[in-house]
């Protein structure tokens, strides 16, 4: 499954380690394994520089969501993505604390790391959600239950937490590397993205630009081609609270002005 627009779980645990042979079989509480999950991310990160991907960096966040999901998968026994009455994976990474562009899923049973990373290697839709260049984060947990092991790996791309100050900056430097001024007219770039309407008190802006999204490495195309006229000199940047603020993806709300 994918969400952003895939996924299954690797699960890790904080608990103290319990080796599966300790587990009693007929026991359905599930026992965490730290050393099961590491070894999953271990043998991801390793497939991932064989194939060209970046490495993975791991997210307490996302850990925490992934080992939720993995101890009801051990609860109930066949395994899903998602069970009756549960959030599907971006609420529950959202709920975790995660802050994501992108958000995937893996889940899965087996005897052995090696055997459930060798499984989502074979399988394409598994293959693709572990090697994606989309991603670069990944909590894992790995829960042993009924003689197996579940478990469950949650990808994302990670974004970060930016003040509204931090993101007029972030694209501040973006319109100063394009060769524009940055004009004071702040306070009416932010009435604007807030009203998601032209709000100028003072000089009219000759063209208004409002997008919402997660990436403050680039200027929308839109934007850039006007920039590219050589009609404008001076931008005005505001941000403000983004639409929708109760989806789990997050994003950032611009408004740019040009004069």
């Amino acid at each position: 499954m994918r969400i952003l627009p895939k996924g299954f779980i690797v699960c890790l645990a904080l608990a103290p380690f319990v080796s599966l042979a300790q587990a009693p079989l007929h026991d359905l509480r599930a026992v965490t394994i730290q050393p099961e999950a590491w070894q999953l991310v271990m043998l991801a990160n390793q497939a991932r520089a064989a194939a060209g991907s970046g490495p993975l960096e791991w997210d307490l966040a996302l850990a925490e969501a992934a080992r939720q999901h993995c101890l009801q998968m051990a609860a109930e026994g066949p395994i899903s993505h998602r069970y009756g009455g549960e959030a599907d994976v971006a609420v529950r990474a959202g709920q975790a604390g995660a802050h994501f562009s992108v958000i995937e899923e893996n889940v899965a049973i087996g005897r052995s790391p090696a055997l459930i990373h060798s499984a989502w290697m074979r399988s394409p839709d598994h293959r693709a959600n572990l090697l994606s260049p989309d991603v670069d984060r990944v909590g894992v947990a790995v829960v042993a239950s009924r003689g197996v092991l579940y478990a469950v790996a949650d990808y994302e791309r990670a974004v970060p937490v930016l003040t509204l100050t931090q993101v007029e900056g972030a694209v501040g430097e973006l319109l100063r590397r394009s060769g524009m001024d940055l004009s004071s007219a702040s306070d009416d770039a932010r009435a604007s993205c807030a009203q998601d309407r032209l709000a100028a008190s003072g000089r009219r802006p000759s063209f208004l630009m409002l997008w919402q999204g997660s990436d403050l490495n680039r200027l929308p195309s839109a934007l850039v081609d006007r920039i590219a006229s050589g009609r404008y000199r001076e931008a005005a940047v505001g941000s403000c609270a983004p639409e929708n603020a109760e989806n789990s993806f997050t994003a950032y709300r611009v408004a740019v002005m040009l004069y």
